[in-house]
């Protein structure tokens, strides 16, 4: 700053000397005056505006934060073992690279409950610093942005100056789509120039970014295949990745009437990844509970949660095979709203 500060004065003595030589007229000597002030001014102001005052499409705003992903992953996400470390491994090799070779793009597949969009809020908090909040990530929900199947044209228009218009103010944008299967047909055929393995698209390099698409899809063949390797008597942890992989593009592709059926993202396999996010357990949503008994603040710590509560708020929950009980049909959806429930009948002061 002092340099820059010793620049201007060294510019101004300039213009006087010459001024007076050449006789500068008073409003153009002060007009350039004010125009040299100003540009120091601001060119000074950036750094600091950045650094303690406004988010901006810098390294320092937008950079992976390794550790706490994979701390946030593994302490808070529940029975997804085989989506955990596929995210951990797909962000690194993405972030790491200057030179991305195309978009990062994950398809999150399962049924309600079961961690989609929990997993999403904490890659946007592992990546930006003001996570969900960020105005890099841009969460499209298809009941809310693209109610009506008539209107795919105007749609794909509006999608496309969405991601375009984002991009261009920041190549590190995170784009969320959430309920895809809800999504019309053919809408996200827009998406695939983006997630291709081009070097610009319109003046634009799209490389950088990352899409995470969210969807029930293939949820029925997730939970079906999952059962029948528990009637077998195999561990969940057996399970493994490439089995699931093509169960879900199978599934996802064949699934008429939704956002993926017969897609060009599918199609030309723009998809960097397909994770199933398996039916969660009666012990997986017990984790869940306790976690919102310390989140909502009826408890401090998980060492003093009494576990009568902690069963009595999951015998609130449906589970299925009937006679078993073994997994949760809405996972950890509703788990807020009947740990409340419950331990309203409780003196609900601070464990």
């Amino acid at each position: 700053m002092a340099d820059k500060s010793n620049g201007l004065l060294w510019w101004l003595i300039q213009i006087l000397l010459v001024g007076s030589v050449t006789s500068i007229e008073p409003v153009s000597f002060i007009t350039a005056v004010g125009a040299g002030i100003s540009a120091t001014f601001l060119a000074a102001y950036n750094p600091v505006k950045c650094r303690f005052f406004a988010e901006c499409c810098i390294d320092r705003h937008i950079k992976l934060n390794e550790t706490a992903l994979k701390l946030s992953l593994d302490s808070q996400v529940y029975g997804q073992h085989l989506c955990k470390s596929a995210v951990i491994n797909h962000l690194k090799a993405h972030t790491r690279s200057t030179q991305p070779s195309k978009a990062l793009a994950m398809s999150f597949h399962g049924g309600t409950g079961t961690g989609k969009n929990f997993v999403s809020k904490i890659i946007a908090e592992s990546l930006y610093r003001k996570g969900m909040k960020s105005q890099y990530v841009h969460l499209l929900s298809a009941t809310k942005e693209f109610p009506h199947k008539e209107m795919v044209p105007l749609y794909k228009d509006k999608l496309k100056e969405i991601i375009e218009s984002s991009v261009a103010k920041c190549e590190r944008s995170l784009f969320i789509f959430d309920e895809v299967d809800k999504m019309p047909v053919g809408l996200l055929d827009i998406v695939k120039p983006y997630l291709d393995f081009y070097e610009e698209v319109g003046g634009l390099d799209f490389r950088k970014s990352i899409f995470i698409f969210l969807s029930n899809t293939a949820g029925k063949a997730i939970l079906s295949s999952t059962l029948d390797h528990w009637k077998e008597g195999r561990s969940r942890e057996d399970l493994k990745l490439v089995d699931m992989e093509k169960l879900i593009t199978k599934a996802a592709i064949n699934t008429k009437n939704t956002g993926l059926w017969h897609s060009e993202l599918l199609l030309s396999h723009m998809i960097s990844a397909h994770l199933p996010f398996l039916p969660m357990e009666r012990k997986h949503v017990r984790q869940c509970i306790k976690d919102s008994l310390i989140t909502k603040k009826y408890y401090r710590n998980h060492d003093n949660i009494d576990d009568r509560i902690v069963r009595e708020i999951a015998d609130q929950l449906p589970y299925f095979p009937d006679e078993e009980k073994m997994f949760s049909v809405t996972g950890c959806k509703r788990v807020p709203e009947k740990v409340d429930y419950v331990m309203a009948g409780y003196d609900t002061s601070l464990q």
